[in-house]
């Protein structure tokens, strides 16, 4: 094999190491036990190891910086808790007070479902393995479900693999393309609640899905979608099938290390609502109230799936690039063998060479 052809069978063997996130071993040419054979002068394999070897750091630099934005991503979702805490105690304790009354807020109001708006959450980069891929799978199952209902739908895309996915399919009706630079703050969240909530309030469209990876651990995310808009006044978050979940339940995920290697785990939270003092007199009418929390809590939902979605995107990362480190730690050992034995036969012809020549002139 030429060492053009090596170069080609470690390029496309990376590339689909890191496209599937899995650790598939390199199909690099072995001498001796493939049968294959590497037909490269020594410089050229001395060249090529040094490649490799340079791939490799860089691997293992991108490997560890995702490690790092892990973390930072994990400490955004922790120091969010105490707001959204708070949040949920006020919700709960707001519906206790009204829940004999008959209301009607914006944001729960339930109508004929005839058009559908799709928020689908992306990356901003690639080299995530299939994150990105798996997002958009979802998505694009999601929007032929709908056509066979006969509903009309439109899609708001944020991140930039997203947009341009749905830019190179102009048959797909795209509402609005949104970015996210770093992490996800409460602006970004607040870009995507206002677009949403006019959207619906305007009665544009009559039901909101988030679609986005739930981070689930540092090899796995699963793409979930949710029902954003119309809104449990309890605060309740369900998904397409209906499945809620009491808003007092959460989930926390931490990244640490365990027998030297990183690992998550995930807990499950309740928060513990303390009901008002009797004391407490409300200014304004509690239905008053509980319209201008709404807003604040789906806010507070779009951030947190923000959140999830960059840490699933993170940990996709990590996973690629620990893939794509073995790949190259493998090709190095591969063409190191390689290297030696063309190398000893090389010096065992010129010793041979050496031992003809002295036989010719001893004759």
């Amino acid at each position: 094999m030429s060492c053009s052809h090596l170069s080609t069978a470690w390029s496309s063997s990376a590339l689909a190491s890191s496209a599937s996130s899995t650790r598939r071993r390199s199909s690099a040419p072995r001498s001796g036990g493939s049968g294959l054979v590497v037909r490269c002068s020594l410089r050229e394999l001395r060249s090529r190891i040094d490649s490799v070897r340079n791939t490799q750091k860089i691997t293992e630099a991108m490997k560890l910086v995702a490690a790092a934005k892990v973390r930072r991503a994990q400490e955004a979702v922790v120091s969010s808790r105490p707001f959204s805490e708070a949040l949920v105690e006020v919700l709960y304790n707001m519906n206790q007070e009204i829940q004999t009354e008959d209301i009607d807020l914006p944001l729960t109001r339930t109508r004929p479902v005839k058009k559908v708006a799709l928020v689908v959450l992306t990356g901003e980069r690639g080299l995530c393995g299939s994150f990105n891929n798996n997002v958009l799978k979802k998505a694009d199952t999601r929007i032929d479900e709908l056509k066979q209902l006969g509903l009309q739908y439109t899609v708001i895309s944020v991140g930039k693999k997203g947009n341009a996915y749905f830019q190179r399919r102009p048959y797909i009706p795209l509402e609005r393309e949104l970015e996210v630079n770093g992490v996800p703050t409460v602006k970004d969240s607040q870009a995507i609640c206002d677009l949403v909530y006019s959207l619906f309030v305007s009665e544009e469209v009559d039901k909101v899905e988030l679609l986005y990876s739930k981070f689930v651990s540092l090899v796995r995310s699963d793409p979930i979608i949710q029902t954003l808009l119309p809104m449990s006044p309890k605060g309740e978050i369900c998904d397409v099938n209906g499945v809620c979940v009491d808003a007092t339940e959460d989930e926390l995920f931490r990244l640490t290390t365990k027998e030297g290697k990183l690992t998550v785990e995930r807990e499950k939270v309740k928060i513990e609502t303390q009901p008002f003092s009797p004391v407490v007199q409300f200014e304004q009418d509690p239905v008053q109230i509980l319209d201008a929390l709404l807003p604040l809590y789906l806010n507070s939902q779009i951030l947190r799936a923000l959140q999830e979605s960059l840490a699933s995107e993170l940990a996709a990362r990590m996973s690629a690039m620990s893939s794509a480190t073995d790949n190259a730690i493998e090709l190095r050992k591969n063409l190191s063998i390689a290297y030696n034995r063309q190398r000893q036969a090389k010096i065992t012809g010129e010793i041979l060479e050496i031992v003809a020549g002295a036989d010719a002139l001893a004759g």
